[in-house]
C-alpha cells in the first residue's frame, strides 16, 4: 500500500492498477453521460445513413413513376426531420462527451493535487517542480481532450463502421463483403498506426515536462540569472530543450502523416461501386439499391478523416494519464500513521544514537542529546555539519536511518503525523511567504485566529510597526516568495506565524541571520518571552543567543563534539573554541 503524509478522504476509490482502469475508474462514476455519449453516437450514425436510404427509394420510385413529385417532397421533408433530429443528439452526445472531460480533468487534477501535498520531502527533492507542474497542468487537460474530442470521435467513427456492416446484407448479403474488407483493414491498420503513434506522444509529453522545468528552473532563479549576466545562455539552455521537444513533435507528425487509411478507403469505395454495378447488371439489385448501398459506403469518410487526429488525441491522453499515474502512484517515504500517538506535548526531546544519510551521504551519526521540556538547547558547527538535519528529523520532514528520535519518550514514527507538527514550529533562514496577504501569511499555521490575535503575534514578532507603514496594512498583498520584503521583514513575519501556533517545541534554523542588531535586540527579548514553557531548539551563529542556552550541542562532520554550557565548551572543547573564535 502506498504511504503518504496527508490523504484526502473521498467518498469513492481510483483503481490504479493500469492507466486504462485508473482512468476508467474516474469515467464510469458518469454512467448516465456516458450512455450520453454511446447512445448519441449510434442514433447519429444511424440518422446520418438515413438519406442514402431514402435517396435510393426516391430513385427507385421516380424510375418507376417519373409523376410522383409527391413521394419526392415527403421523401426531402423526411431527410430535413432525421437531420434536424441527428443535430439535436449531435448537441446532447457532445455536452455529455465535454461534461464527463471536464470532470475526468476535475478529479485527477483534484487527485494528483492531493497526492502531492502527501508526498514526503525526499520525493520533492527529487523531482523538479518545472516537470510536476507539467504533469499537474498540461498532461490533466491532455486527458481531458483524450475524451473530448478524442475518445468521444473514436466512439461515434465505430458507430459509423457499423452502419454499412449491418445495412448493406438487407440488400443484397454479396454487398456486405466490401464493409468487412474496409472494416478488417481499418482495425489492422489502426493497431499497426498506435504501436508505431505511443512511443512519441510519449515522448512528446515527456520532453515537454524537460522544457517546462527549464522554464521553471530559470524563472525561479532569474535573480541569480541577471546577477551572473547569464540571460544569453540560459536563453540558449531553453532554446536547446524546446528544439528537443520540437523534434519529438516532429517524430509524432511523421508517424500521423502514414496514416494510410485514406488511401484504404478510396480503393474500397471504388470496389464497392464496381461490385454494386456488376450485381446491378446481373439483375440482383435494383439502381435505388446502387444509391443506397454507395451512399452507405461514404459514411466510411467519417471515421476515416476524423481517426488521424482522434487516435492521436488518445494516444497522447494515454502516456499523459501514464505520467500523472506514476507521480501518484509512486511510493513515498513517510506516512501520516494515523491513530498514531496524539496527546498534547510536553517538549521532552531525545536523540538515540541516531544516524541518517540523505542520497547515500551520511549527514549525522550516532548522535545522542536529550532536552529536557523548557529547555532551550543550541545547536552550533560549522557549514556542513547536519545541524538544520537535526531540526527536520524532529517533525518527520526525514526519517533516521537507524536510532529514534523521541519526543515525550514516543518514538517520532508512532505519532499521528499531524498531531506531531502542529506542535512543532521551525524557522528557517530560508524563508517562504506565500502570495496573499501579510494577515493570512501570519494566520497560515492557525487559520481560525482572529486579527486581534494576528496583531499580538507580530507585536511579539517586532513586525507590527513595520506592517502598519504598508499601504494596507496587515491586508498588503505580499509578493510570491515574499520578494516584496527585506530579509529582515521575511523572517519577523515568520517568527509571528510561529509564536501564533504557539508550539510546544520551537526551532529558530538561523532564524535572525537576516536581522539587524538593534531589530535583533528586541526579537531576542520576544524569543525568551516564547521560550518560556516551551522547548527550543537554537541553531545560529549569534553568540548572544548561544550564551543563553541551557545546553550547546557541538556537532562536527556530522558527529557529537561535545556537548555542555558555553562557558564548560570554552574551556574543555577545542571544537567548540574553533567556532567560537571563527564566529568572532
Amino acid at each position: 500500500m502506498t504511504t503518504a503524509e496527508f490523504t484526502v478522504q473521498r467518498s469513492w476509490k481510483s483503481d490504479r492498477r493500469s492507466p486504462l482502469l485508473w482512468l476508467w475508474s474516474h469515467i464510469r462514476r458518469n454512467w448516465i453521460w456516458i450512455f450520453g455519449v454511446f447512445f448519441g453516437a449510434l442514433a447519429n450514425a444511424l440518422l446520418a445513413g438515413a438519406p442514402a436510404v431514402l435517396a435510393g427509394q426516391a430513385f427507385d420510385t421516380l424510375l418507376a413513376d417519373p409523376s410522383s413529385t409527391t413521394f419526392l417532397l415527403r421523401t426531402a421533408f423526411l431527410i430535413a426531420i432525421t437531420q434536424i433530429t441527428r443535430g439535436l443528439l449531435q448537441v446532447a452526445r457532445n455536452f455529455s462527451a465535454e461534461l464527463i472531460g471536464q470532470r475526468l480533468e476535475r478529479d485527477t487534477r483534484d487527485e494528483m493535487y492531493g497526492s502531492l501535498m502527501g508526498k514526503s520531502m525526499q520525493f520533492h527533492d527529487s523531482h523538479p517542480a518545472g516537470d510536476l507542474m507539467a504533469r499537474a497542468t498540461n498532461d490533466v487537460r491532455e486527458m481531458n481532450l483524450m475524451f473530448n474530442p478524442g475518445l468521444n470521435l473514436v466512439v461515434g467513427s465505430a458507430s459509423f463502421l457499423l452502419v454499412p456492416l449491418i445495412a448493406a446484407p438487407r440488400i443484397n448479403p454479396w454487398l456486405v463483403l466490401a464493409p468487412i474488407a474496409y472494416l478488417l483493414l481499418y482495425i489492422i491498420e489502426t493497431w499497426r498506426y498506435l504501436r508505431e503513434l505511443n512511443p512519441a506522444t510519449r515522448s512528446v509529453r515527456e520532453e515537454f515536462g524537460n522544457m517546462n522545468t527549464t522554464l521553471a528552473e530559470a524563472i525561479d532563479g532569474i535573480e541569480t540569472v541577471k546577477g551572473a549576466a547569464q540571460e544569453l545562455r540560459e536563453t540558449d539552455r531553453f532554446r536547446r530543450s524546446l528544439a528537443t521537444w520540437r523534434t519529438a513533435f516532429i517524430w509524432q507528425g511523421d508517424i500521423e502523416a502514414k496514416f494510410i487509411h485514406l488511401l484504404l478507403l478510396g480503393l474500397v469505395q471504388t470496389a464497392a461501386l464496381a461490385l454494386s454495378l456488376f450485381l446491378y447488371e446481373r439483375g440482383q439489385i435494383s439502381v435505388g439499391d446502387v444509391v443506397t448501398y454507395n451512399g452507405l459506403m461514404l459514411l466510411f469518410g467519417f471515421p476515416t478523416f476524423v481517426g488521424q487526429f482522434a487516435y492521436s488525441q488518445v494516444s497522447s491522453g494515454l502516456s499523459s494519464a501514464r505520467r500523472v499515474l506514476e507521480i501518484i502512484d509512486e511510493k513515498t517515504a513517510l506516512d501520516e500513521n494515523v491513530g498514531g500517538y496524539d496527546q498534547p506535548m510536553r517538549g521532552a526531546l531525545v536523540f538515540d544514537n541516531v544516524t541518517f544519510s540523505y542520497a547515500g551521504m551520511p549527514t549525522l551519526e550516532n548522535v545522542s542529546f536529550s532536552v529536557q521540556p523548557g529547555q532551550t538547547i543550541a545547536i552550533v558547527g560549522q557549514t556542513g555539519a547536519g545541524k538544520s538535519t537535526v531540526a527536520k528529523l524532529i517533525n518527520r520532514i526525514y526519517d533516521v536511518n537507524s536510532g529514534r528520535v523521541l519526543v515525550d519518550g514516543v518514538d517520532v514514527r508512532d505519532w499521528d503525523l499531524a498531531a506531531l507538527r502542529r506542535q512543532i514550529s521551525i524557522i528557517e533562514q530560508d524563508i517562504f511567504l506565500f502570495s496573499r496577504s501579510v494577515s493570512d501569511n501570519i494566520a497560515f499555521g492557525c487559520q481560525d485566529a482572529d486579527r486581534d490575535e494576528v496583531e499580538a503575534a507580530a507585536h511579539k514578532a517586532q513586525a507590527h510597526e513595520f506592517i502598519l507603514n504598508f499601504r494596507d496594512g496587515y491586508e498588503t498583498e505580499i509578493g510570491e516568495r515574499g520578494v516584496t520584503l527585506s530579509g529582515g521583514q521575511r523572517q519577523r513575519l515568520a517568527l509571528a506565524r510561529a509564536f501564533l501556533t504557539d508550539p510546544q517545541i520551537l526551532i529558530l534554523d538561523d532564524s535572525t541571520s537576516a536581522i539587524d542588531s538593534a531589530t535583533e535586540d528586541r526579537i531576542q527579548r520576544a524569543i525568551e518571552e516564547a521560550s518560556r514553557g516551551r522547548t527550543t531548539i537554537l541553531i545560529t551563529h549569534r553568540l548572544s543567543q548561544i550564551r543563553w542556552a541551557d545546553q550547546i550541542v557541538v556537532l562536527k562532520k556530522g558527529r557529537i563534539a561535545a556537548i555542555g554550557t558555553h562557558e564548560d565548551l570554552l574551556q574543555q572543547s577545542e571544537a567548540y573554541r574553533n567556532i567560537f573564535a571563527s564566529y568572532e
